[in-house]
């Protein structure tokens, strides 16, 4: 009974020593009495010769979670652990998410164990499989050229005709007679350098409007004399639908020269995507005006979303997947063994681990810049600790009165 107190005391001091310690979980004393014939006599002769400590058994509860300003904290809402590994061994387990990135560009914690995952090509598409250390790439992102210029807008059906009288040329970028309205906007070539373009929508009839455009001052269309417009546009005559063109348009940006004096890659076939455009009796407003190439950069920050993908965000706005976070979960958790720092390893009494993304199957959610905090009760503790400080003070009254009991037997004459 005293060793069997003194373990339980044991086992209390290491909760509570572990309070604040992420991702830790509680364990129990867990008791079976001992009796020294398995066999023979009724069962009121039966007496028993005490106690022994049948397990410590650790309770996977869900932890309280807490926010943190680390975005490469990480907290699991259900079941499962992050799989980390030292790259010789098997994979350890955790619930522990304090995660940084190494000197190496790994994922790993504060013991150097790296966290695992599945890969992304250099388009950002995840590669499932066999898990790996998850590595962030060093290098940036390639520009990309634009491919397609999309211009949702509405033009005002109340504009008058703008067309000058004596053509060519039919319009005049620097008159604003000559059109009705002008939006602008940012593409780039193959080198990723930006090319300021310009879109003029000039009214030629009831219904129709002439697209223009320049890129860095010189002219999209015909020649610098003689301007001609990149796409025309028919107009229903309520204004709601785009009549003309049918299918999607395209047109070339020529070469051209920046503010300083460079050369700029010419641009052919850019599609012109215009779905959405309206001719309502309302003020000119675009509505949509975008474009799908952009300059190289580097990775300027890290966010892993609940389902475990970590997404790179770039200095040119863009974003991409550079991997995925693995978890397991185990169908007897409390079979796992302990490694301490916070690390379980797998057994045969814990089961085979199943493996898959958060919020797959019996998987938890993984929430970023948050943490689990252990899930010690330290009032139940507490308590615990009065209640076997004096189940230990009664058993070695036990062992008093039986002292007594003998020395009486002793002193008897």
């Amino acid at each position: 009974g005293l060793n069997a107190m003194a373990r339980q005391l044991q086992v209390i001091g290491n909760n509570i020593a572990n309070a604040n310690t992420v991702g830790a979980k509680v364990a129990r004393a867990e008791f079976a009495d001992l009796y020294a014939v398995a066999q023979g006599g009724g069962p009121s002769s039966k007496i028993g010769i005490g106690v022994t400590l049948g397990d410590v058994a650790q309770q996977f509860t869900q932890g309280q979670i807490t926010t943190t300003d680390n975005p490469m904290d990480l907290a699991i809402n259900g079941n499962g652990f992050f799989q980390v590994s030292d790259g010789q061994g098997p994979p350890a387990y955790t619930r522990n998410g304090q995660f940084k990135v190494d000197r190496e560009g790994y994922l790993s914690n504060s013991g150097g164990m790296r966290l695992m995952g599945y890969p992304a090509d250099t388009d950002g598409v995840i590669i499932p499989g066999t898990a790996e250390a998850l590595k962030l790439p060093t290098l940036g992102i390639p520009p990309k050229e634009t491919g397609n210029v999309t211009l949702e807008i509405n033009v005002d059906s109340r504009g008058k005709v703008t067309v000058p009288a004596a053509t060519p040329p039919a319009i005049s970028f620097d008159d604003p007679l000559t059109f009705n309205n002008a939006t602008s906007l940012t593409v780039y070539d193959a080198r990723g350098q930006a090319i300021p373009t310009t879109y003029y929508f000039q009214k030629s009839a009831a219904n129709t409007w002439n697209v223009f455009a320049t890129a860095n001052g010189t002219t999209i269309g015909g020649t610098p004399a003689d301007p001609q417009p990149i796409v025309t546009l028919q107009f229903s005559p309520d204004g709601s639908t785009l009549v003309a063109p049918v299918g999607t348009p395209t047109f070339d940006i020529p070469v051209t020269t920046d503010a300083n004096g460079v050369a700029t890659l010419p641009i052919t076939g850019v599609e012109l995507r215009l779905s959405g455009s309206t001719q309502y009796a309302a003020t000119f407003g675009p509505t949509n005006v975008s474009q799908d190439g952009f300059a190289s950069a580097q990775m300027a920050s890290l966010v892993v979303e609940d389902n475990g993908v970590v997404m790179a965000g770039y200095t040119n706005g863009q974003t991409k997947a550079v991997g995925q976070i693995e978890m397991a979960f185990f169908r007897n958790q409390q079979g796992l063994r302990p490694m301490g720092g916070g690390l379980w390893a797998g057994a045969l009494a814990a089961g085979d681990a199943v493996l898959g993304t958060p919020g797959q199957g019996n998987l938890g959610t993984l929430t970023a810049g948050a943490l689990e905090q252990s899930n010690v009760d330290l009032t139940a503790e507490l308590v615990g600790m009065i209640t076997a400080q004096r189940a230990y003070q009664a058993n070695a009254q036990t062992i008093k009165t039986q002292d007594q009991v003998l020395q009486t037997l002793v002193n008897m004459r």
